[in-house]
């Protein structure tokens, strides 16, 4: 099959996610909470619960922000925790990060490499956030459609949909590369589109979920697209 663009996720794919960021935020709840006993992971799984659930129910009419979902989230975090923190100001390294990720050392020369093919990135996050992230970097491609465009996030099909209707193409002439198993290639793959999991930190994959290619960084996925669908 010959390909006529690829789809990118940008966090985890790109450029790093915040894992560095979220257990400093958790062990700050942890020092101004009332109960010294509270463990930090435990409120990283708290959190992470809470935003997931508000995630989820994100979409339509009912569609919040990644900053507005992050916030709310936290502040109910901490509210759990019985802490003193404020929501809005603990956050601020996190929205920081969104806006200056560190970029993989792999990404420029794969975006290079296919500058002959349009490139799209399909982003759960924020749309100010990605552009500025991306501006950082000299990251150039096509275009960029984000959750805030379709008011939904991967890995309901919408952004997908969005993605394929505004440039003319068929889930066969497309590939997805994205690190989120869930949001990126069970999201891809319930439209018909193929998938590549970049899975850079080597985890184990869940039952019930099939990429259609593995690869742990972006020179494999380019060596991928190179057999497979020249």
């Amino acid at each position: 099959m010959r390909l006529k663009a690829i789809f990118l996720d940008f966090y985890g794919t790109l450029v790093h996610e915040d894992d560095e960021i979220i257990p400093i935020i958790c062990e700050q709840i942890k020092l101004g909470s009332a109960d010294q006993q509270c463990d930090s992971r435990a409120i990283g799984s708290h959190w992470w619960k809470v935003f997931s659930g508000m995630f989820q129910n994100s979409f339509g009419e009912s569609f919040k922000t990644q900053r507005e979902l992050g916030i709310a989230s936290l502040a109910e975090t901490i509210a759990h925790f019985n802490s003193n923190c404020i929501a809005d100001e603990l956050i601020k390294p996190q929205f920081a990060h969104w806006k200056q990720p560190r970029i993989y050392e792999d990404t420029l020369p794969f975006i290079e490499q296919f500058n002959v093919l349009p490139l799209y990135i399909l982003s759960n996050i924020d749309t100010p956030d990605l552009i500025e992230a991306a501006a950082c970097h000299g990251i150039a491609v096509t275009d960029i459609i984000t959750s805030e465009d379709v008011r939904s996030y991967k890995p309901r099909p919408e952004l997908f949909l969005e993605a394929l209707r505004r440039y003319g193409l068929l889930p066969h002439e497309v590939v997805h590369i994205g690190d989120s198993i869930t949001s990126d290639v069970a999201g891809a793959g319930s439209v018909g589109i193929a998938t590549i999991w970049l899975n850079r930190l080597n985890k184990p994959k869940p039952e019930g979920i099939t990429p259609d290619y593995i690869c742990s960084n972006l020179n494999e996925a380019r060596q991928v697209l190179f057999e497979q669908f020249r």
